[in-house]
């Protein structure tokens, strides 16, 4: 059975054909600007790569350029090979706690929490409505960054605010990343050789955008960002949780309105702000072998804040089978890895040094005497938007 697995941008569209339940990439690839005169078609498979610059007015004219290219290079032979499409849609808000067949009903919901993230969903949706045109007879399913998390309570979920703000607004802790967690604590429970059920896990998902999540028993109890992904860690160019008065301070101070403090917030801060010099891990550890005082400052302040995550997650499971590292970050900086653990000795983690110059690569990174272990798992947020539209279209 073969399933897209698509993530559509403003301007952008990724995609990966998987063949079903092997889980094997077929095909995968990206189209860059999008209604520009210069987007880029980038489509792999095999060990074949093939890219183009050309013209690509709409996400419509780039789905058709898709399909055709899957029938011209004879990855298929016919698009009724293509038996599903999941698409991953950032916000679900409070009316989807899992992945949903697309239906007018869903895209009507998806549309009613736009606001709650409006550089995200509007693109999904066109994402979606491409394909619907392209493949009209095709089962389609939305799959939510969002809805791993609604199974927090209540108290973990709601900020201390005016209550009403909750009722008119939907102003409340929702969290994001959750088909990543979802994956990442799967994997995990294989790892450690339990039943999901019997798992208690940390996950920490940090790439530019970041977050972690404390999972037990295969569900979300908490996790780091909030609202929206401007709070908990800092980022590559996000703050993470601050002072909310900060921002009326700096709005008086630079004379700038509310739109341009909460821009810099999130574009101009985490280690982009505090180094001055990049939102590039890379860049910053380089800098932090030059004895860069900034860089250094950066990438410690992300370090103690995820120690400082861990910490409260580890209370709130009640201990702790594994903290696990995944995304671009998590997945193959080393230095970032331990950085945390040596935060983490009064939980009697012990990181094994070997283990840890591992990149990019599924492993055990602690040592044998660890009382919490430490994974190493690559996400693949394409495979759980693919596993959820097998088992909701069949």
């Amino acid at each position: 059975m073969k399933v897209m697995a698509v993530n559509a941008g403003s301007s952008s569209l990724k995609f990966q054909l998987l063949d079903m339940p092997s889980e094997m990439v077929i095909v995968s690839g990206v189209v860059e600007r999008i209604g520009l005169n210069d987007s880029i078609f980038t489509i792999k498979f095999g060990d074949k790569k093939n890219k183009e610059i050309t013209s690509i007015p709409t996400h419509n004219v780039a789905v058709n350029m898709l399909l055709d290219k899957l029938l011209n290079l004879n990855i298929l032979k016919s698009l009724d090979e293509i038996e599903g499409v999941g698409h991953r849609v950032v916000h679900g808000g409070e009316y989807f706690s899992d992945s949903v067949v697309i239906t007018d009903e869903v895209v009507d919901a998806i549309n009613k929490v736009s606001d709650l993230a409006p550089l995200h969903n509007p693109a999904n949706l066109t994402g979606i409505k491409a394909f619907q045109e392209a493949l009209p007879n095709i089962k389609a399913v939305a799959v939510f960054d969002t809805a791993f998390h609604q199974t927090m309570d209540q108290v973990t979920y709601m900020y201390s605010v005016p209550y009403e703000w909750y009722t008119k607004y939907g102003v409340r802790k929702y969290g994001f990343h959750g088909t990543s967690h979802k994956y990442v604590s799967l994997r995990a429970a294989d790892m450690l050789n339990k039943k999901i059920e019997d798992t208690k896990v940390i996950i920490c998902h940090i790439g530019n955008g970041a977050s972690l999540c404390a999972v037990n028993g295969g569900k979300s109890i908490d996790t780091s960002m909030g609202f929206t992904p401007l709070s908990g860690i800092p980022m590559g160019t996000r703050s993470g949780d601050i002072d909310p008065a900060i921002v009326q301070f700096i709005s008086q101070k630079e004379n700038k309105n509310l739109d341009e403090v909460i821009d810099e917030l999130n574009k101009k801060s985490g280690y982009l702000g505090l180094s001055g010099l990049s939102s590039d891990s890379r860049d910053l550890w380089e800098a932090v072998e030059r004895g860069d005082k900034k860089s250094i400052l950066a990438v410690e302040k992300q370090g103690k804040m995820i120690a400082d995550y861990i910490g409260a997650y580890y209370l709130a499971l009640g201990g702790c089978d594994a903290i696990c590292f995944t995304a671009g970050i998590g997945e193959n900086a080393g230095e970032t890895r331990k950085l945390v653990a040596d935060r983490l000795g009064a939980l009697g983690v012990k990181l094994d040094f070997e283990k840890n110059l591992t990149r990019g690569e599924e492993t055990v990174i602690s040592t044998e005497d660890s009382k919490i272990k430490l994974l190493l798992i690559p996400t693949n947020e394409e495979v759980m938007i693919a596993r959820d539209t097998v088992r909701l279209i069949k």
